[in-house]
């Protein structure tokens, strides 16, 4: 099983769309990747639309999608 740390590739700034998790270099969101796939994209349409994204990219969405709902509780 491939293990992103999703650490190095996402970051939260303030003065990048209003503090939203992005992939660095980038102002692509965490949820816009997310969205793309859960509408069918599949990687490679997202590499081919995106040429500044890789793999690694698309995988520390994932992996950091997986981290947060594993730290949220429900009441």
């Amino acid at each position: 099983m491939r293990q992103i740390d999703y650490k190095q590739f996402i970051e939260v700034n303030p003065e990048i769309r209003f503090g939203k998790p992005v992939i660095m270099g980038t102002r692509i969101t965490v949820y816009d990747v997310l969205q793309w796939l859960a509408s069918g994209s599949t990687h490679e349409d997202i590499l081919e639309n995106f040429p500044q994204l890789n793999e690694d990219h698309i995988f520390a969405c994932l992996a950091y999608a997986a981290n947060k709902e594993r730290t949220i509780r429900v009441a």
